[in-house]
């Protein structure tokens, strides 16, 4: 080992390796690569050349590869059994089939040829490179990561994650968020493309993922599994629901979210620029779920009107009306998507007059049918009547 470590070329390897987080290996497979390409410029013929790295010397050596056969009919790439035992003498065991590598001399490429070199090596570490970062960011989606605000593409953020740059998308912010040049920025990874410049790691701070994983960060029942988060919708910058469920009956699983004061919540919220969080208890039963999911307003009843398209009736007080559809009809929105179910919400009024409605409709209905019995019996009385006669 201590003769290898001592080469120059084997330090260069080591150092590059290190650099760009590859294993020396593929550096070496590059160097022999970048010969090889550089000796077929130089060499020009038809000969099978062969590069290998040498470690006792540090060099990368390069051969022309001949195949023993009877009769040769490529004299570049082919030596006949009888040459090769002259070479090797007759005792030696040598086959049709084997192959023989001819030293040559690379001393000899010249300036080009070295610039073809590092162009080849330079390209192959690059691939390299691109193939690990793609690898372990594409095991990491769902992650939250932090990083730096690098710069700013028509209207894109470039943020710097350690060694790499990764995109933050326009329609990925919040537009409840701004950030400068320098400034952190925590984000969940979306997802991990290859592109032509390499791989493009996509962030988001609008995914519903962020809000989960800061939760998970914030809170040991959640993150030790005791508390568990069964949905959580968002509408970025404005409001966000959270379904939690607690494993344990002796653990309130929306107090455990909360925190003392309020303090465990309060720091996703600082950290989501102010975002709102509604903290709701999951249920089984789609009535309970649906009535907790409104919070925070309070229902007075739920009637299930479609079970199979999933469409529920809420009623609430007259003054808990605008409070449960919310603004822009926020609350009752992130209420669906959490639980499912298209909530038709009314309030007690509304729900009265409609029932009155029905009411009247019903009782003209029968009105109408009342006098429609009248003629059925007066011919028949006619009819009696003419009998008689």
């Amino acid at each position: 080992m201590a003769t290898t470590s001592s080469n120059p070329l084997q330090q260069t390897i080591e150092a590059l390796a290190k650099e760009k987080g590859i294993e020396p290996d593929v550096v070496i497979q590059a160097m022999e690569e970048a010969v090889l390409t550089a000796s077929r410029k130089f060499y020009k013929g038809d000969e099978e050349l062969k590069a290998k790295f040498n470690p006792e010397n540090g060099q990368i050596e390069l051969f022309a590869v001949k195949t023993i056969v009877d009769e040769v009919t490529t004299p570049a790439k082919e030596i006949s059994i009888a040459e090769a035992k002259e070479i090797y003498g007759e005792d030696a065991e040598v086959e049709v089939g084997y192959q023989i590598e001819f030293p040559k001399r690379t001393d000899v490429l010249g300036r080009i040829a070295a610039q073809t070199a590092k162009q080849v090596i330079f390209q192959k570490v690059r691939e390299a490179e691109r193939e690990n970062v793609f690898a372990e960011y594409n095991q990491r989606v769902g992650e939250v990561i932090n990083g730096l605000v690098k710069r700013f593409e028509q209207g894109d953020i470039i943020v710097e994650v350690g060694r790499v740059e990764a995109i933050l998308p326009r329609k990925e912010q919040s537009r409840a968020e701004s950030y400068a040049q320098g400034d952190r920025v925590r984000a969940v990874i979306r997802g991990v493309s290859k592109s032509a410049k390499g791989p493009q790691i996509v962030l988001s701070r609008t995914d519903p993922a962020l809000l989960i994983k800061l939760f998970e960060q914030e809170v040991p029942e959640i993150y030790d599994g005791t508390v568990m988060i069964r949905g959580a919708v968002r509408e970025a910058g404005d409001r966000a629901k959270v379904a939690v469920f607690s494993r344990e009956r002796d653990v309130d699983p929306v107090g455990a979210c909360v925190g003392m004061k309020g303090t465990r919540v309060q720091a996703i919220i600082r950290e989501l620029r102010g975002e709102k969080i509604d903290i709701v208890d999951f249920s089984d039963d789609p009535v309970q779920f649906v009535t907790n999911a409104l919070s925070p307003a309070k229902v007075q009843r739920v009637t299930i009107v479609d079970d199979k398209e999933k469409v529920m009736e809420v009623v609430v007080e007259d003054s808990q009306l605008s409070l449960a559809i919310g603004k822009k009809g926020q609350n009752v929105r992130l209420a669906a998507k959490l639980t499912g179910w298209r909530i038709d919400i009314k309030s007690e009024e509304e729900k009265r007059k409609e029932v009155e409605a029905q009411f009247e409709t019903l009782e003209a209905g029968n009105a109408e049918a009342e006098p429609d019995a009248e003629p059925e019996t007066a011919p028949a009385a006619s009819t009696e009547g003419e009998d008689q006669q």
